[in-house]
């Protein structure tokens, strides 16, 4: 306690009058502007005055009202200059003041408010009392009055400072660019600013008793994440920096966050705060990707394909051609058939070619090269710890082919597990990676493969029936080579040209014979099995022509084939007149009728369009009448 305060409550006790024990009284439980108004009553009151006034100083020379008495006295937050000399002046500057009144003048008594740290921040003044001399009792109560005063208007100030920074702090936690929440360590809500609403989704009526790990998907990884995280915290240490993936509560969206959290000092509440990464993870998501999409590009470039082109003019390959275009600028599924070696990759790569999609990646997978318990992990996926050697998260084919086509080879060995998953992928476009909950998206075309008979294969129970039907939306059926003899000439000489480089060695003829055994056989191994044995013949050559004698072609000599099949390659423009003569043929025979149960094109064996667009072709016209 000050001295000065000290010493006039001792000289005030020794008083007897009891008007200042009351009017101290009556105002401890007054606060602000009605305090300072009863004080200046009971001050004026007590010690015979008329007037009284307390005042804040607001600089050198000027103060402002806080509470006054008296008619003459200024109202509250009035503003006015302290004059040179006067009492108010010299009491703001921090001395007390007494000046007894003439026979003309009142007298006056003035204290100044000390603050906290010692320094003046105003004054109490009353005056108007009558004209007498010096009392040693009245001082004291004023200076006791005015300490009050004092504290009350350190009190105001202290209040003011708070507010103000309160409210500094209020519009940095609701306008700053970070999130910030206040939670129990079961993680409900009890505040959120609004970058943490934004982020979140979440409405203001939504905030209180929100819990933010229900925002958590069930994917393995995000629970293992979010569990650590909270086992930090129930430690009572600071988490920092931990991505978590959440799910937006307005539209369910995955957003990322990079999480700060720290309990408070009773434990029973966290601060936590975090930005939204979404963007920077999806972006990191994106070049996982295309690495994962470049790697296998890679390995796709240093693969051996089987040829590069497609070569041939046969009607078989040429009708075969004609779905290819047809089809390759739609997106509709389609099923490639036709015995092994027949180029059934090749027809994919040119149906995506051709495609809308054809910027897009072409992503392949033999179904029949995987255990079938990888099978799967290949083409969906897998989360880490999805099963023992799941070390981390892998992306499957389909999550590569995004946005282009996926040629599921052999789609014929494809166990009946996977078949239910790839049906989903077509009626729905989405799937789960293994071990995975969290749903994909997928825009992927598929183009499937096979040398089995699928249609055998659904009646046997080996193949789903539903599945058959989404991938043969349009067939594709791929002719052999022994059905294409005018085409192998042609394939020859491709391979000649492909394989010398390769071997060193320069090819400039083929033996007649060789050409001829070449054309007579019957191929089932079709056009890898020709490529093969050209490169072994090359290999093979001491010349600069090209021989093989009929013991090349295995341990067996060649199956016999029937007469048509056997004969030798005829130029093109015999091969015409021979396609010609047999639509003729079939025309006359069902009276120039091309469409129907006795039309030519189902004699044939054709679409009635494409009968039509070969008669167009080779000229083919009905007679006047």
């Amino acid at each position: 306690m000050p001295p000065v305060l000290a010493d006039g409550i001792a000289n005030a006790a020794e008083q007897s009058e009891g008007a200042l024990l009351r009017a101290l009284a009556e105002t401890v439980s007054t606060r602000g502007d009605a305090l300072f108004d009863a004080l200046a009553r009971h001050a004026a009151t007590a010690l015979g005055f008329r007037h009284a006034v307390i005042a804040e100083q607001t600089g050198p020379a000027r103060a402002r009202t806080l509470g006054q008495w008296g008619s003459e006295a200024r109202s509250a937050g009035q503003e006015w200059d302290l004059g040179e000399g006067t009492p108010a002046r010299e009491a703001a500057q921090g001395r007390v003041v007494e000046r007894s009144g003439g026979a003309h003048e009142s007298s006056c008594m003035a204290a100044p408010l000390t603050g906290l740290d010692g320094l003046s921040q105003g004054f109490f003044l009353v005056s108007g009392g009558r004209a007498v001399g010096p009392d040693a009792r009245r001082l004291p109560v004023l200076r006791i009055l005015a300490a009050r005063a004092a504290a009350e208007l350190s009190r105001l100030r202290v209040e003011k400072t708070l507010g103000e920074s309160e409210q500094r702090y209020r519009d940095l936690y609701e306008e700053a660019p970070i999130a910030y929440v206040h939670e129990d360590l079961q993680s409900r809500f009890i505040s959120a600013n609004r970058a943490a609403m934004r982020i979140l989704g979440l409405k203001p009526e939504d905030v209180v008793g929100n819990v933010g790990i229900d925002m958590v998907p069930k994917t393995a990884e995000a629970q293992r994440r979010v569990q650590e995280a909270f086992a930090s915290i129930g430690r009572g240490t600071d988490t920092s920096g931990v991505v978590l993936e959440l799910r937006r509560k307005s539209d369910g969206k995955p957003i990322f966050i990079q999480w700060w959290s720290k309990p408070e000092p009773d434990g029973k509440y966290t601060r936590t705060m975090f930005v939204d990464i979404t963007d920077r993870v999806l972006m990191e998501q994106e070049q996982a990707r295309l690495k994962a999409q470049n790697l296998y590009l890679q390995e796709e470039i240093k693969s051996v394909h089987n040829f590069e082109e497609i070569v041939g003019r046969s009607p078989p390959l040429l009708e075969a051609l004609e779905k290819v275009d047809r089809v390759a600028s739609t997106n509709a599924s389609v099923l490639i058939t036709g015995e092994t070696g027949t180029g059934k990759e090749l027809i994919a790569r040119a149906i995506h070619s051709n495609s809308e999609r054809h910027d897009r990646p072409l992503i392949k997978l033999n179904c029949a090269a995987l255990p079938t318990g990888l099978l799967e992990s290949e083409l969906f996926g897998h989360e880490r710890g999805a099963f023992s050697g799941a070390v981390q998260r892998r992306i499957g084919r389909f999550e590569l082919a995004h946005g282009g086509t996926i040629f599921l080879d052999e789609i014929g060995e494809m166990p009946k597990d996977a078949q239910v998953k790839i049906l989903r992928v077509l009626q729905e476009h989405e799937f789960e990676r293994v071990g995975g909950t969290e749903t994909i998206k997928t825009d992927v075309r598929v183009i499937a493969a096979t040398n089995r008979d699928l249609r055998k294969a659904v009646r046997d129970g080996d193949f789903r029936e539903d599945l058959f039907y989404r991938l043969s939306v349009f067939p594709v059926e791929l002719p052999p080579l022994r059905e294409r003899a005018g085409d192998i000439p042609l394939l020859v000489r491709f391979f000649i040209g492909k394989s010398a480089a390769r071997v060193g060695r320069r090819i400039e003829t083929i033996e007649p014979e060789t050409m001829e055994r070449l054309t007579a056989y019957h191929w089932p191994g079709n056009i890898r099995e020709l490529q093969n044995l050209i490169e072994r013949a090359m290999i093979l050559a001491t010349t600069p022509e090209l021989r093989i004698d009929s013991d090349v072609f295995g341990t067996a000599a060649p199956s016999p084939l029937p007469p048509a099949a056997a004969s030798p390659a005829l130029p093109a423009h015999d091969l015409n007149a021979l396609q010609r003569e047999h639509i003729v043929k079939a025309l006359q025979e069902s009276a120039w009728v091309i469409e129907g149960e006795r039309g030519a094109a189902r004699q044939l064996g054709l679409h009635p369009n494409t009968l039509r667009s070969r008669m167009k072709k080779l000229g083919i016209q009905r007679a006047s009448q």
